[in-house]
């Protein structure tokens, strides 16, 4: 993925994030206006960050790709694996904060799909030929719970898209060798998508590293898209505190990224 300057913002960009057709991307904290310890393009509301400020950074996001900031969809986001479809032409989106899921799917141009995180994963999913993109918020109980197939099967479900022809990029979240987890962890996966051994290591008796870049690779596999369609991110947000939000490094006190689309 290459850096990329949109306006007064930072992001990574995907191989594919450029067509006419689309811009898709992950933001960094860089190029808002929050302070510390939210500075500076914290784009999510559920922090102690001045809403005003989050407003700003939201607005200054959108006008980058020439959007009004009431084109930016994002939702309230609780680790589960409801898939929100939008399929119609809304006015102003800012009623969709409140909803519960952690999937959107579209086919609307013009308007901006996003999903917030701060070492959690943010995985984008897009149709060239069906002119439909999704966007993923992956936490550990997203991906034991299947998050990812489930968004790619309501892509197929609501837009006729098949999994062979979809592309998808893997945006910044915390790296294996950061990320410990226990118990609770494994059997969760275990019970759900699996490939635990593969995504795994153990470094003391209960407790694991977790490589969640891994996993949603390997999901994305196993939900049918090709090797050669799929991409990831190399940056831990827990290790580039210059330009990424990371939850664990900074005890919960930071802001969010954005992994974003915008179909044209």
């Amino acid at each position: 993925m290459k850096h990329v300057k949109q306006g007064k913002i930072h992001y990574l960009q995907p191989s594919w994030g450029e067509f006419p057709a689309v811009r898709a991307g992950f933001t960094t904290r860089n190029g808002g206006v929050s302070r510390p310890p939210y500075n500076s393009l914290n784009l999510g509301f559920n922090t102690d960050d001045a809403r005003y400020n989050v407003d700003g950074n939201r607005s200054t996001l959108a006008r980058a790709f020439d959007l009004p900031p009431h084109q930016l969809l994002t939702v309230k986001q609780v680790h589960g694996t409801d898939v929100l479809v939008l399929d119609q032409t809304n006015p102003d989106l800012s009623h969709f904060l409140s909803v519960e899921c952690d999937a959107v799917i579209t086919d609307q141009p013009g308007i901006m799909i996003g999903v917030l995180v701060a070492d959690c994963y943010p995985v984008l999913l897009y149709a060239p030929g069906k002119k439909a993109a999704g966007v993923v918020h992956v936490g550990w109980r997203g991906a034991a719970a299947g998050i990812l197939k489930k968004t790619v099967q309501a892509m197929q479900v609501s837009f006729g898209c098949n999994p062979g022809d979809l592309l998808a990029a893997v945006g910044p979240g915390i790296g294996a060798h950061k990320y410990e987890v226990d118990r609770q962890v494994r059997d969760a996966f275990r019970q759900g998508t699996g490939h635990w051994e593969s995504i795994a290591e153990e470094v003391a008796l209960g407790n694991w590293h977790l490589d969640l870049r891994k996993s949603c690779l390997l999901q994305l596999a196993d939900a049918g898209l090709p090797a050669a369609g799929l991409s990831a991110a190399d940056e831990c947000t827990c290790c580039h505190r210059e330009t990424l939000f990371s939850y664990r490094r900074d005890g919960g006190k930071t802001g969010r990224q954005l992994g974003f689309m915008i179909l044209g």
